[in-house]
C-alpha cells in the first residue's frame, strides 16, 4: 500500500491539473455563450426583415434552447470545477495533518470547549490545538454536532462500539469517495445554518393548507380571474371592471396573514443552498454500496415507508424552495397579485411536509453520522500502524502496548501501560517536566477514540468501558466565587461518588490537593487513593509527594511508576520512558537555576 502522503501529492498534482482545463473550459463555454446571444438576435431580426416571420420565430426558438442548454451546462461545469477546488483542498489539508501543521486549520471546537465536563477540557478535544481540529472533516451543522458527541457522549455497548469500528474501517479504504463527499459538503455556505428550525417548520402541521376546499379554491380562483381577463382583453364582450374587480379581491387575500406567511417562506428559503447540497450528499451515499452493518443500516433510514429515496424528496423540496426564491424578484408582487403565488408555495410545501417532514431529521442525522465517521476515518487511513482496540465489557481491564499521544506527531515518545490483575491505582511520580501530565492524557485520549470507534494510537490495545473523569487543569471561577482547591473538590467529589455507586470510572488525577499545605495534601491523597483502590475503578494518579510511594507496601492494588532525567553538560534531559517503582529524583531548585533564580 501507498503511503498516505505520496497518494495525497498524487491527487493534488491530478486535481489541480484537472482545474486548469475546467478554467479553460468555463471561459470558452462564457464565450459560446456570448457568441449564441449575441448570434440569435442578429439572425432572428435579420429573417423578421426580410419577412420571413415563421422563420424568425423558429430562429428565435432555437436560439433560446441553445442558450438555455450551454447555460445549463455551463452550471454544471462550474460546479464541477468547486469540487476539483475543494478536493485539491482536502488533499493539501491531509498533507498538513501528516506534518503536523494541522493547528493552523480555522475549525477548533472552541465554542464546544466545557470547563466543567468531566474531561474534555483536560484531555484537549476542543479548541487551539485539540483532537476535534486535527480531526475534522465535516461541512454540515448536523456533522459537527455529531462529531462532537461523538467524543463528549461516547457509545457504552461493546457491541455497538464494534459495529462502528468496521464502518470506520470501511471508510477508510474509500478515500476518493470520502473525499468527494467532503467536496460536495464544502459547497455548504462557509457558516452551516443550524438546521433546527427546519426540522421545527417540516415537523408542525399547518391543517389549513391541508384542507380540500383550500387547495381547489386557491388554484381555480387565480386560473378563473385569468380567463376573465382573457375573454375582456381579446373579445371585448366582458367589462374590464370585472377582472380587476377579481384581482382586487385577490390582493387583498394576499394581505391576510402576510407577514406571518412571508418570514415562514423566507426563512425556508435561506436553507436554499443547504438543501441543494444535501440532495446530492443524499444521492452519494444511496449509489454507494456499503457491506459493515452500521454503514448499511445508515443507508436504510435514506428510505421511507413508500420505497421513496431521501434524494428524491428533497429534490422536490428543492424545486419548491426555488420557487420561493423567486419572492426578491422585482416582478413577483404582480406575478404574486395574479397566481396567489404565496398560497401555492404554502399548499406545495404541506403537501411535502405530510409526504416527508417526518424524515428530515433522520435524513440529516444520517449525513451528519457518515461526515463523523469520515473523520475518524481519516485518523485510520494516515496511521495505518495504529491500532483497532479490543472492549472488554465483563473485565476491569486497560492494557495498552507501545502507547503514544495522537496530537504530538513525531513527537511524541510511546510507552507500555497495564493494570494487571490487581492493580487499581497508578502511582505516577517524577520530576517537573518528565511527562506525567502527558502520560495521562495520552490514556485518557486513546480511551475517548477507543469509544469513538476510532483506532488508537497504539500497537496493541484492550480495554473495559468506563467512565472517564479527569482532575487537572482546575483553576478559580471569579464568577461562581470558588477558589483552584475548592473546583478541585467537587471534581474530586464527584470521582468518589461515582466510584461508591459501583460505577466503572478511569480516573485521571494530576497532582491532587495542590492547592494546599503539604501536610494536609499528604494526608487527604493517600485517603483518596486508597478509596479509589478499593472501588471498581481504575485510573492513574501523578505526585510529587514521593511519600505516597509507600502505598504499595501497604495495598497490592496500587503500583508505583516514575518518569527519569538525566543530565549532561550542565544541561537536564527527559527520555520520558515509563518505569516501575518510585522516582528517587528531584529538579525543582536546579529549573529554578536554570531559569535564572539564583540561589546561596
Amino acid at each position: 500500500m501507498k503511503k498516505p502522503e505520496v497518494f495525497y501529492k498524487k491527487r493534488i498534482e491530478r486535481y489541480k491539473k484537472l482545474n486548469r482545463k475546467q478554467n479553460r473550459l468555463v471561459n470558452t463555454i462564457s464565450n459560446v455563450r456570448l457568441l449564441i446571444f449575441i448570434a440569435g438576435i442578429l439572425v432572428t431580426l435579420v429573417v423578421y426583415y426580410i419577412g420571413l416571420r415563421i422563420l424568425s420565430i423558429a430562429s428565435a426558438l432555437s436560439a433560446i434552447c441553445a442558450f438555455i442548454y450551454i447555460v445549463w451546462n455551463h452550471i454544471r461545469l462550474i460546479n464541477n470545477r468547486s469540487c476539483t477546488t475543494s478536493i485539491v483542498k482536502i488533499n493539501e489539508n491531509s498533507l498538513k495533518r501528516l506534518i503536523g501543521e494541522w493547528k493552523e486549520f480555522e475549525d477548533t471546537g472552541e465554542e464546544y470547549s466545557d470547563k466543567e465536563h468531566e474531561y474534555s477540557f483536560d484531555l484537549d478535544l476542543f479548541g487551539k490545538g485539540s483532537l476535534f481540529q486535527m480531526i475534522n472533516v465535516t461541512q454540515t451543522f448536523s456533522g459537527r454536532t455529531i462529531l462532537k458527541n461523538t467524543l463528549v457522549k461516547p457509545e457504552k455497548q461493546a457491541s455497538q462500539i464494534e459495529k462502528r469500528q468496521q464502518a470506520i474501517e470501511e471508510l477508510s479504504q474509500k478515500l476518493s469517495w470520502r473525499q468527494r463527499f467532503t467536496a460536495e459538503g464544502m459547497s455548504i455556505s462557509s457558516e452551516a445554518l443550524d438546521p433546527q428550525f427546519l426540522f421545527d417548520w417540516a415537523e408542525k402541521e399547518n391543517l389549513f393548507y391541508r384542507k380540500t376546499w383550500v387547495k381547489v379554491a386557491f388554484k381555480l380562483f387565480p386560473a378563473f380571474t385569468f380567463i376573465l381577463f382573457s375573454i375582456s382583453l381579446v373579445t371585448g364582450i366582458l367589462s374590464f371592471y370585472i377582472p380587476l374587480i377579481l384581482l382586487a379581491v385577490q390582493l387583498v387575500v394576499l394581505k391576510i396573514n402576510s407577514k406571518d406567511r412571508g418570514k415562514e417562506l423566507e426563512a425556508v428559503s435561506r436553507y436554499r443552498d443547504s438543501i441543494k447540497v444535501y440532495d446530492r450528499l443524499f444521492k452519494l451515499v444511496e449509489s454507494k454500496q456499503f457491506s459493515s452493518v452500521y454503514l448499511v443500516d445508515l443507508k436504510e433510514k435514506l428510505i421511507n415507508e413508500n420505497g421513496l429515496t431521501a434524494s428524491k424528496q428533497i429534490y422536490r423540496l428543492s424545486k419548491l424552495v426555488d420557487s420561493i426564491s423567486n419572492r426578491y424578484n422585482a416582478f413577483y408582487m404582480v406575478f404574486d397579485i395574479f397566481t396567489l403565488w404565496d398560497y401555492q408555495c404554502q399548499i406545495s410545501l404541506e403537501d411535502w411536509k405530510q409526504a416527508s417532514g417526518v424524515y428530515l431529521r433522520r435524513w440529516l442525522e444520517v449525513i451528519g453520522e457518515i461526515e463523523a465517521l469520515s473523520s475518524l476515518s481519516q485518523l485510520a487511513y494516515d496511521n495505518p500502524d495504529w491500532v483497532m482496540p479490543r472492549l472488554e465489557e465483563s473485565l476491569v481491564l486497560f492494557k495498552a502496548r507501545h502507547m503514544g499521544h495522537p496530537l504530538l506527531g513525531n513527537k511524541r515518545i510511546c510507552n507500555d501501560l497495564v493494570f494487571d490483575q490487581d492493580a487499581k491505582v497508578l502511582l505516577i511520580t517524577g520530576s517537573n517536566m518528565s511527562g506525567k501530565s502527558t502520560l495521562l492524557r495520552t490514556a485518557g485520549i486513546n480511551l475517548v477514540l477507543a469509544y469513538a470507534g476510532s483506532p488508537v494510537c497504539a500497537a496493541e490495545f484492550s480495554c473495559s468501558i468506563f467512565d472517564i473523569h479527569t482532575c487537572m487543569r482546575v483553576s478559580d471561577n471569579l464568577e461562581k466565587s470558588i477558589s483552584s482547591f475548592y473546583a478541585e473538590l467537587i471534581r474530586i467529589k464527584a470521582i468518589v461518588t461515582a466510584a461508591r455507586e459501583g460505577r466503572r470510572i478511569f480516573f485521571l488525577l494530576d497532582e491532587i490537593f495542590k492547592g494546599t499545605n503539604s501536610a494536609d495534601r499528604h494526608t487527604g491523597a493517600k485517603v483518596l487513593v486508597k478509596k479509589l483502590s478499593e472501588s471498581a475503578s481504575i485510573g492513574l494518579v501523578s505526585t510529587h509527594d514521593l511519600e505516597l510511594g509507600e502505598l504499595e507496601d501497604e495495598d497490592k492494588r496500587i503500583k508505583n511508576y516514575h518518569f527519569r532525567e538525566y543530565y549532561k553538560g550542565n544541561e537536564i534531559f527527559f527520555d520520558f520512558k515509563l518505569h516501575q517503582g518510585i522516582s528517587k529524583t528531584r529538579n525543582a531548585i536546579y529549573l529554578m537555576k536554570m531559569a535564572g533564580i539564583d540561589f546561596d
